[in-house]
């Protein structure tokens, strides 16, 4: 080999071996790029689910805030049509008095026309359950109160939950009763009463506007807490049984203090006691049952406004300041003494835990009087 042949083969590897490291240079340049886009495309991908989860919490939030704030300006301008008020009595019955003396100052509040609609019929059943069907939209309210918390333990084949089917709203007021008797009877007390009943057992008897009716079941209270026997005679209706207990037929009842003023007052019946846990406005000088010997003693027929299940929280609210806003009001204060009713306001939490109470106390009195359930 001549000189310049070596040196030719000498160049020819240098030149190669350049070539060499260049592209392994190159080759490494496209490792080093394909990581760093391998790790890009990572970053990118491990991020979209954060950006989508974010995106997703915002839009809740978003969708929440509008729901509140759309519900908060329904409440705001409610009512903005007439509204309908359930009446589960005929005309002139105390729930039907009691439910024009609200709905028209409600009417003066509101601006809007509240409209009673009578639904009597099956003890206030029919229209409690037509209240309960209705849409919670708060332009249908209804009145309801012990009647219907005697009927969850008395009725079999109910088709609504006073518990469950009915939201409270608001008490409006309770009616006290008098136990009146006979002149002919010797008992000027609920504790000569007893007395005469442990010694007569059996022998005394009362009678009632019915069955059910409210003012059987607070004797059947009565005779549970005394310990005492008295045969029971139903009547169909309140007027019946004034006249037999004003003839002496029957000797005692429970009766509501506006009917049986004027007949205690002119001394043909006599009042022993009231059944309400504090004395009466209009027989303030008459003791109540448990300042005569039966303490914890209360029973009276109370009222309130109901709407149908799930309505707004904030129409609740506002309906319930309402109510107690109108009974703190000196006409109606006059109007429901004048019907011997008491006012009884109750924010919607308090109402809901009377309403559960009423409803075991009388399945008590229900079941302690024997009645079966039709």
């Amino acid at each position: 080999m001549d000189a310049m042949t070596g040196l030719i083969i000498a160049a020819d590897v240098t030149t190669m071996g350049t070539v060499t490291a260049r592209i392994s240079a190159m080759a490494a340049n496209a490792e080093v790029g394909h990581r760093a886009r391998e790790e890009r495309m990572t970053v990118r991908v491990a991020a979209r689910p954060r950006i989508s989860l974010f995106l997703l919490v915002s839009r809740c939030l978003f969708l929440s805030l509008a729901l509140l704030a759309a519900s908060a300006a329904s409440a705001q301008s409610y009512p903005n049509r007439p509204v309908r008020m359930i009446v589960p009595s005929p005309p002139g019955g105390a729930m039907d008095l009691l439910s024009r003396v609200v709905s028209q100052k409600l009417h003066e509040f509101w601006g809007q026309a509240v409209v009673v609609d009578n639904r009597g019929g099956a003890t206030g059943n029919i229209g409690a359950e037509l209240l309960a069907r209705s849409t919670a939209d708060g332009y249908t309210l209804g009145i309801a109160g012990t009647p219907h918390a005697i009927n969850m333990s008395l009725s079999r084949e109910l088709r609504y939950s006073l518990a469950k089917d009915l939201t409270p709203i608001g008490a409006v007021a309770a009616f006290p009763s008098a136990i009146v008797v006979h002149p002919s009877l010797p008992v000027k007390s609920v504790k000569e009463l007893i007395e005469l009943a442990k010694a007569r057992p059996g022998a005394l008897n009362f009678g009632s506007a019915g069955s059910g009716s409210p003012n059987r079941f607070a004797i059947e209270i009565l005779k549970n807490m005394a310990g005492i026997k008295m045969v029971h005679i139903p009547y169909k209706g309140s007027g019946p049984l004034v006249i037999d207990l004003l003839a002496g037929h029957v000797q005692l009842a429970s009766m509501g203090l506006p009917p049986s003023l004027q007949h205690v007052r002119s001394g043909r019946l006599r009042a022993i006691a009231v059944t309400s846990r504090n004395r009466s406005p209009l027989l303030p000088e008459l003791m109540t049952v448990g300042e005569s010997g039966l303490s914890g003693f209360d029973v009276t027929s109370w009222y309130g406004i109901f709407s149908p299940a799930d309505i707004s929280p904030g129409m609740v609210t506002g309906v319930n300041a309402d109510i107690i806003r109108l009974l703190a009001a000196a006409d109606v204060k006059e109007r429901l003494l004048a019907l011997g009713a008491e006012a009884l306001p109750m924010s919607p939490d308090e109402f809901r835990r009377h309403v559960n109470a009423e409803i075991a106390k009388w399945a008590k009195a229900v079941a302690d009087s024997g009645v079966k359930p039709g």
